[in-house]
């Protein structure tokens, strides 16, 4: 969606300068019609902004703070746990129960 956004506004510059090329201006002209073509240029800009989605997360769900309670009759314990990966020990709190 980026990228399409991205063309997009660079297809938009392109065109609005070619077909910009005007004459000098006039003191009579105004600035009216510059103002209503950066608003809608803005508007069309970002409703496209708006309209894109936040890129998926994925993974495995992230607990802040302590672990849940145990269930009745378990309890949490530090044990030291082999990690084959690293090839050491570690120690963990894992869950005990009866």
């Amino acid at each position: 969606m980026k990228k399409s956004v991205a063309a997009l506004v660079a297809a938009a510059t392109i065109t609005g300068s070619l077909v910009s090329v005007a004459p000098a201006a006039r003191a009579h002209d105004g600035v009216g019609v510059g103002i209503a073509a950066g608003l809608l240029g803005g508007a069309i800009v970002g409703g496209a902004i708006a309209a894109s989605r936040p890129a998926p997360v994925y993974g495995e769900p992230v607990y802040v703070g302590a672990p849940p309670p145990p269930p009745p009759g378990c309890y949490w314990q530090r044990q030291r746990v082999w990690d084959d990966y690293y090839g050491v020990w570690r120690v963990h709190p894992v869950q005990v129960c009866y």
